[in-house]
């Protein structure tokens, strides 16, 4: 990319910055791998090191780099963590989060509905995986939980015994796919219990649950995955802070 001070054009700092996240983007800079210093960089572009500092700081604010006191600069990658702070919203009714346990019921290759290809803006009828599973919290199943991904991006992932899918399937895709979620769109709405979904969770048909429709993408705004869970929220609830 060639930065360019020229009185009009975007910011060098602004410059900087995509720069940077299309190097993460493109897997240059691997979840987990550390950056060059300020100084280097600084140095590789002619430019002051306030300026790279300036880049690196947005992006860290924006979770895709972090910064790591006497060790440098990271591509921010995804681990417990991040999974519980940044992508699960669910506390119980005393206030406290747990990182949930996960029973896998399948993962099978299906062809994807016209709203399912709508929301991963794929071709009508692509094959999708799509990995139905239970999310307990504290021993209790708690969420009912359909997530659906295109089977181009995630070869093989339906090869995958169930009992060998992890719970914490976003560092899955970054370590086996290259895929790295960066956020997150979710709409929620009341619904009731279906009767398959009384029965996983333990609830009469027709019982009130709350359901979540998450759409992930990755850094470049790309969807990849749509995950609907839908909970039962008679000991628990939905919290997220708004900064």
């Amino acid at each position: 990319m060639l930065l360019s001070s020229e009185k009009g054009s975007i910011p060098l700092y602004m410059q900087i910055k995509e720069m940077l996240v299309a190097k993460v983007s493109a897997g240059e800079w691997a979840p987990g791998s550390i950056i060059p210093s300020e100084i280097r960089l600084a140095q590789e572009l002619n430019v002051s090191q306030g300026t790279v500092r300036k880049a690196i700081s947005e992006l860290v604010e924006a979770n895709v780099l972090v910064r790591r006191q006497g060790k440098g600069t990271f591509v921010t990658n995804h681990d417990e963590n991040r999974a519980l702070f940044h992508f699960f919203h669910i506390y119980n009714n005393r206030g406290t989060k747990f990182m949930p346990e996960c029973e896998t019921l399948s993962c099978k290759k299906k062809h994807a509905s016209r709203s399912d290809a709508a929301s991963l803006e794929i071709p009508d009828r692509s094959e999708v995986v799509r990995i139905e599973r239970i999310r307990k919290l504290e021993g209790t199943p708690t969420i009912a939980e359909t997530i659906t991904l295109p089977a181009a991006q995630f070869k093989e992932l339906d090869q995958i015994p169930t009992d060998e899918l992890p719970n914490m399937l976003y560092e899955l895709y970054e370590t086996r796919f290259g895929i790295t979620i960066h956020s997150a769109e979710e709409q929620l709405r009341a619904t009731r219990s279906s009767k398959r979904d009384a029965k996983l969770l333990g609830v009469e048909p027709g019982s009130p649950l709350l359901e979540i429709v998450r759409i992930a993408m990755t850094l470049d705004a790309t969807p990849v995955e749509i995950r609907t869970s839908r909970c039962n929220t008679s000991r628990h609830c939905y919290r997220n802070t708004v900064f």
